[in-house]
């Protein structure tokens, strides 16, 4: 029985072919239509970092609905030859608390990343990088930047692993603040800065000609933060 491919009538604003691995498409995210695979996504004990395994369904569309109201903060959901495979958000840092932990550059854009659990096909080696390096082209690429900034957890010693072998260069360790305001609260975090220059992905020649982002993360997706 062949599946229809995830969202396929859905325009993405990034689609790339990746040899060896497949296509990959960037689509922003449809907090409704979206709602089944987000929140089976961020409940699951393997996505603890993300701060909702314990909302109700009614509660990650609220928070979505809410993201999707913001000029400055947007959700995309990334599908791997039809199938979601990873769920990852930007922003722009001088409108976020980290804004307040270190100095924002012009190009700066921050994003959180959640690598879904893997699909039909399971995972291989390489699976994290070769979506990590799709959604960097996009936000270093599609959206003209010159910086990706990462706040991870600082507990969270896999993926900053992970995302140093991505060709990231960590940062200090952060406090992000306590946000407590009608409708948007986010406890105080510890976290660990990284940051990724265009320049370290894709060189100082042609933008649309990628480099060697990093050595390939291990086999079996999980989270980014």
């Amino acid at each position: 029985m062949t599946t229809e491919p995830y969202a396929s009538a859905r325009e993405a604003v990034h689609e790339e072919e990746i040899d060896g691995f497949g296509t990959v498409r960037v689509l922003p995210v449809d907090p409704s239509a979206d709602l089944d695979v987000i929140h089976r996504w961020v409940t699951q004990e393997r996505a603890g970092f993300w701060g909702m395994t314990g909302f109700t369904r009614e509660q990650v569309l609220e928070t979505y609905l809410h993201l999707d109201s913001l000029d400055t903060h947007h959700a995309f959901l990334v599908v791997k030859d039809g199938e979601p495979a990873a769920l990852f958000q930007t922003y722009e840092p001088g409108a976020d608390r980290v804004s307040e932990c270190y100095d924002v550059e012009p190009g700066d854009i921050g994003v959180h990343l959640l690598i879904g659990p893997a699909g039909t096909e399971g995972a291989r080696p390489g699976w994290s990088s070769k979506l990590l390096t799709a959604f960097t082209a996009y936000v270093l690429i599609g959206l003209d930047r010159r910086r990706v900034v990462v706040e991870p957890d600082a507990r969270n010693a896999k993926a900053i692993s992970r995302l140093v072998r991505q060709g990231f260069e960590p940062g200090p360790e952060i406090v992000l603040p306590e946000i407590d305001l009608p409708g948007v609260y986010l406890p105080e975090k510890r976290a660990r800065l990284a940051f990724l220059h265009r320049e370290a992905v894709f060189g100082t020649g042609s933008p649309g000609t990628p480099g060697t982002p990093g050595a390939p993360a291990e086999s079996g997706a999980s989270p980014v933060e």
